[in-house]
This record gives C-alpha cells, sequence and structure tokens, in this order.
C-alpha cells in the first residue's frame, strides 16, 4: 500500500537532512517523493560512482560497505545518499539491501526544482548540514 503524503511527512521529519523543515516545505519535498521497492541483494548504492538520489528505508535493511568493509546497518526509519542531492560527488559507499526493502526515493533533479521553488528550504538543510558538520568535528 502506499504511502500517504503526512506518512512521507514523517519520514522526512525525521532524517537530519530535512530536520530543520516546516511542515509546509516537509510537503513539498513529500510530494516530489517517490516510492520503490528492492530485493535482498540489489545494490542501492555503489562506492565511487555518482549518485543521483536520497533513500529513506520504509522497510528492510541494508549493510553499508566502504572499501569492501562493513560500516553499518541501516534499518526502518534511516536514510543515506544525502550527498547525491547536495553534490554532484561520487558516492562514498556501497549500500546493499541485506532484506527486501522498501524505499522513499528524492532524486536530485526533483530535489532541485522543489528547491527553485521553495527556495527557503535549501537554507533549512544547510543549518542541518552544518549542524551535522559540527557535531562530527566535535567527535
Amino acid at each position: 500500500m502506499p504511502l500517504s503524503k503526512n506518512e512521507k511527512v514523517e519520514l522526512l521529519k525525521r532524517t537530519a537532512l530535512f530536520r530543520e523543515c516546516t511542515k509546509a516545505q516537509l510537503i513539498e519535498v513529500a510530494l516530489c517523493a517517490d516510492e520503490r521497492e528492492a530485493p535482498e541483494g540489489d545494490r542501492l548504492t555503489e562506492e565511487g560512482r555518482r549518485g543521483r538520489e536520497f533513500f529513506i528505508l520504509v522497510e528492510g535493511a541494508v549493510a553499508v560497505r566502504r572499501g569492501g568493509r562493513k560500516l553499518a546497518e541501516l534499518g526502518a526509519g534511516d536514510s543515506f545518499g544525502e550527498i547525491a542531492i547536495l553534490t554532484y560527488k561520487p558516492r562514498t559507499a556501497t549500500v546493499t539491501a541485506i532484506a527486501p526493502v522498501r524505499l522513499l526515493v528524492i532524486s536530485d533533479r526533483a530535489f532541485r526544482r522543489v528547491v527553485e521553488t521553495t527556495p527557503r528550504i535549501a537554507l533549512n538543510v544547510l543549518r542541518s548540514v552544518a549542524q551535522r558538520l559540527e557535531h562530527d568535528a566535535r567527535s
């Protein structure tokens, strides 16, 4: 069963990337987010390749690897790929489904369209990124 707009908003609100956005801004982002399913074993991102999507796990689990070394496992509510919708940099890790997954996906193109029509979203996203960088620098 497809996610409702409100369910998408709730998922987005829990991500670090969109935490600073207002409900109205989250609705704008939710409207551009698509749902996707992938089977166990499917590679969602590949280290070194350019990415074009940001993912939020709705159901299932993924393994995150860099240089073949497992860094983490992510589950429902977790997100990955934010660098892809903010920059043109290659993926920093390979993410593989370790169980069937259901995902909310935002493409870089869709995200740019939303930011062009609602520029304040970009400011709130930048605030979230700055907070994350500040936190990482302290750790």
